[in-house]
């Protein structure tokens, strides 16, 4: 009686209907479909090759149990989350079509069915034995990856009236509540009262129509103190679409929000210390007109005195005169309040104009300090920005060159601003002739607090703010190096606003 061995050559022959009554059985047709699994490539990429190891079986060319393709076709199905019994489902259709192909042929003998279910039964119980050793490591490997997530991973889950069902250890550890504590609670257990309720309003109208939520949460931990997170949240869904539930992830941002808490801090200490520079300046823009309203008033007692009576001519002339100063005094107090009233939008200037402002804020103090401002204009151009803010940056470099030169008792002070237009950038390059900055601290001078004013009421802000401004208000750049006797502060400022 002929065996499987017999008709090995029939085999070689019958490949493609052989892998076709495999694939046409319906069992395995629902198994592939339900896995997202393409016939083609599951054809082309394993079908085949199995046949093909099958054959060499049969024919005593390769031992059971030693089929590279085999291998590769469980780690497949592994990651297509294939079951054991659908395993053994498509193995038995495998088998099924050879026997069917044999009967087909009238091939088909008690010998040849034994020798068929002999190699599957003996390869399909080392195919067997492998899935599931893999799918337990694959389990094992899993559920080491679930117990990280759990114990770093700040998540939970809360049914569709936003109580706890599910809370990781990272929930746990950040909140200083226990698992017992937390799951049946209502999530807002961890509510800080300083969230204002309209952000949970928000969020409760776009988890619950099926989107994702995201945002910044403080919450409240067990002792009374408190946590940032940023936080995403997102429903779940059963397999007919109905939301059943929602997942949380947060990350904890609280070292951020305390670092942005002390920038601001900074930046409010900056405007102070802006503030009083300017008052400063006011005071400096007045005292000139003070004097001349002071000489005026006391032109009319003296001129009484040496001609007897005030004429009404005299008298005119003095009124107008005193009218004036006060004119440009008002003029000077509404400067100052535009220059502080904070700019909503970014405008359009010239940068000409930019320096004149910063110019003008100064001429008093300029000359009074005998410096010669020397202004070169290689290139104008409009550009679009926090114009106030700029010019704040602008004055504060000048004020500081004019500090250094009284400082270091130069005699010939000059400081030149030079600007021009550099590819798709406004170059604005301030240089004095005050020594320069020492190179010991050149590389501190935009830090925070830093200053070299300290005998001097000097708050080390001034420079920080300056950088701030235009790297992060106008996506600039600022520089600052030593240069033919003196400093030279280079800010560049791209024309396309961002």
């Amino acid at each position: 009686m002929p065996g499987l061995k017999d008709v090995v050559g029939k085999l070689e022959d019958g490949k493609v209907p052989i892998v076709k009554y495999w694939i046409a059985d319906k069992q395995i047709l629902n198994i592939l479909n339900l896995h997202d699994i393409d016939k083609e490539y599951f054809i082309k990429s394993y079908a085949f090759a199995i046949l093909d190891y099958y054959i060499d079986v049969a024919s005593d060319a390769k031992l059971i149990g030693n089929c590279p393709a085999i291998s590769k076709l469980l780690e497949y199905l592994k990651g297509k989350n294939i079951k054991s019994e659908e395993l053994f489902i498509i193995c038995s259709g495998f088998k099924n079509a050879i026997i069917e192909y044999v009967f087909e042929l009238e091939l088909f003998s008690k010998k040849i069915q034994n020798d068929i279910n002999y190699i599957f039964e003996q390869n399909f119980a080392g195919v067997l034995k492998n899935y599931n050793s893999s799918i337990h490591e694959v389990e094992l490997k899993l559920d080491r990856s679930l117990d990280i997530v759990d114990k770093y991973t700040i998540m939970s889950r809360t049914d569709l009236k936003g109580i706890i069902t599910y809370a990781s250890d990272a929930f746990c550890r950040i909140s200083g509540y226990s698992k017992d504590e937390l799951i049946g609670k209502p999530h807002n257990i961890v509510r800080h009262p300083d969230m204002p309720s309209s952000i949970y309003e928000e969020m409760w109208s776009i988890i619950s129509s099926g989107k994702t939520w995201r945002g910044e949460v403080k919450n409240r931990k067990k002792n009374g103190g408190f946590y940032w997170v940023y936080a995403t949240i997102e429903p779940v869904f059963d397999n007919e679409g109905n939301i059943v539930a929602y997942d949380a992830i947060r990350q904890d941002i609280t070292s951020k929000k305390e670092v942005e808490a002390q920038q601001n801090v900074i930046v409010e200490q900056s405007k102070s210390a802006a503030m009083g520079e300017m008052i400063s300046m006011i005071a400096h823009q007045w005292r000139q007109p003070l004097q001349a309203v002071s000489i005026l008033i006391q032109k009319l007692p003296l001129t009484k005195m040496i001609e007897g009576e005030i004429t009404d001519e005299v008298l005119d002339q003095v009124v107008d005169d005193i009218g004036q100063q006060l004119e440009y005094m008002s003029k000077t107090i509404d400067d100052f309040r535009d220059f502080f009233r904070p700019d909503k939008e970014k405008e359009i200037i010239l940068v000409s104009k930019l320096v004149d402002r910063a110019r003008d804020f100064l001429a008093y103090m300029l000359k009074v300090d005998s410096i010669a401002l020397k202004i070169i204009t290689q290139d104008d151009t409009q550009i679009q920005l926090h114009i106030n803010e700029v010019v704040q940056v602008l004055i504060n470099i000048i004020k500081n060159s004019r500090d250094a030169m009284i400082d270091n008792k130069i005699e010939n002070r000059t400081i030149e601003i030079k600007h021009y237009i550099q590819k798709d950038n406004a170059v604005i390059e301030i240089k004095d002739n005050a020594g320069g900055i020492p190179e010991d601290i050149m590389d501190k001078i935009f830090d925070p607090y830093f200053s070299t004013k300290t005998n001097k009421n000097g708050t080390g802000l001034g420079l920080y703010m300056s950088k701030t401004i235009i790297e992060q208000h106008s996506h600039g750049i600022i520089t600052a190096y030593n240069v033919d006797g003196g400093a030279m502060f280079r800010i560049v400022l791209p024309l396309k606003s961002k």
